[in-house]
C-alpha cells in the first residue's frame, strides 16, 4: 500500500482526534466519516480491532508505512527497556519527526518533503532521508541556501511548541537532537501497550 496523500481531516475524523495537529475542519464534523457518520454506531469492537486502530493511529501519526513500521517494531523489541515506549522512542528519532518538532515544518508531510528536497543537514551533511535515525547530540539545521525560503520562514514564525529533548537556535535556524524523549515527553495519545499486544499475538 503506498503512503496516504488524501485529505487529513478525513483520517482525523476516522480516529476521532486531530492527530495531525489543529485541524479546523475536524473541530466542525468532530464523527467518522461517511454518510452515516452521526449515525449510532451498533456493536461493540473486537479487541483485535482495537488493537489494530491503534497502530493504524500511530503509523499515520508519524507517516510510516506498515513495513517501516514492522521494522521499528523489530529494533524496539530485541531493544533494553518496554518494548511499546522503544517503538515510540524510535519513531520520534526519525528525521522527518525532528524536523517538524523543530517548527521548520507544519506537518510531518511537510517535513518529509522538506527533507527529501535536500533542504536539511545533518551535523553539517545534507541528509535527504526522512526516516534517518537521530542520536543524541547530533545538530539538524536548514541548509544554508534554503533559509530564505518562504514556507520554512513562515513555519518557524507560527511555531510555539518546546520540547525537553530538542533545542534551537533561531539565529544559525540549527536544533540539536539533546536526547531521546521519555515516554512522558512525548504529547502523541497513542496507546502503544496495545500495538505490542497485536504484533504479539
Amino acid at each position: 500500500m503506498a503512503r496516504y496523500t488524501g485529505p487529513q481531516t478525513k483520517i482525523a475524523r476516522k480516529f476521532g482526534e486531530a492527530i495531525f495537529g489543529d485541524d479546523r475542519s475536524f473541530e466542525k464534523r468532530n464523527y467518522p466519516p461517511g454518510q452515516h457518520g452521526l449515525a449510532k454506531k451498533r456493536g461493540k469492537k473486537s479487541e483485535y480491532a482495537i488493537q489494530l486502530m491503534e497502530k493504524q493511529k500511530a503509523k499515520y501519526t508519524y507517516g510510516i508505512l506498515e513495513r517501516q513500521f514492522r521494522n521499528l517494531f523489530e529494533k524496539a523489541s530485541a531493544a533494553k527497556g518496554v518494548t511499546g515506549e522503544v517503538l515510540i522512542q524510535l519513531c520520534e528519532s526519525r528525521l522527518d519527526n525532528v524536523v517538524y518538532r523543530l517548527g521548520i515544518a507544519p506537518s510531518r508531510r511537510a517535513a518529509r518533503q522538506i527533507v527529501s528536497h535536500r533542504h536539511i543537514t545533518v551535523n553539517g551533511e545534507v541528509v535527504n532521508i526522512p526516516s534517518y535515525k537521530l542520536k543524541p547530540g547530533d545538530k539538524v539545521a536548514v541548509r544554508e541556501k534554503s533559509k530564505s525560503l518562504e514556507a520554512i520562514e513562515r513555519s518557524l514564525s507560527n511555531s510555539s511548541a518546546v520540547y525537553e529533548w530538542l533545542t534551537w537556535n533561531t539565529e544559525t535556524l540549527e536544533g540539536t537532537f539533546v536526547s531521546v524523549p521519555a515516554r512522558i515527553q512525548v504529547p502523541e495519545n497513542i496507546k502503544e501497550q496495545l500495538i505490542v499486544e497485536l504484533y504479539n499475538k
